[in-house]
């Protein structure tokens, strides 16, 4: 049995059982609802972006569904929303968001290999 396996099975997660893994679940429903994802890259290689930066890295997704879609994030504690003095709103990563880039590295060198 690997390290990983066993790991998981200490704490209840049993390969039969992974449905009951509520933590996993819950991090998949973050990262994988639709246009998620490319949010986090994209803030990913920036320090922080304004909103108009991430329409246009995004451009199939409308402005009205970015803007739930950054609330979401934020009420998540992953994305941070910043105003300057000017009131130019910017959007960055938190502690918390900066934790997924080695995710996202490593999913986007699996896509360079396999998809």
């Amino acid at each position: 049995m690997s390290q990983t396996v066993k790991e998981k099975a200490k704490d209840g997660c049993k390969p039969e059982n992974y449905e009951l893994c509520g933590h996993f679940i819950n991090a998949f429903q973050i990262i994988g609802k639709k246009w998620n994802g490319l949010i986090i890259s994209s803030l990913c290689d920036a320090q922080d972006m304004r909103f108009k930066d991430l329409a246009h890295c995004i451009n199939a997704c409308s402005d009205r569904v970015l803007v739930e879609r950054l609330k979401e994030l934020e009420g998540e504690g992953i994305v941070k929303r910043s105003v300057s003095e000017t009131g130019i709103i910017s959007y960055g990563l938190t502690k918390k968001g900066n934790d997924l880039k080695p995710v996202f590295d490593q999913v986007h060198n699996w896509a360079d290999k396999w998809v």
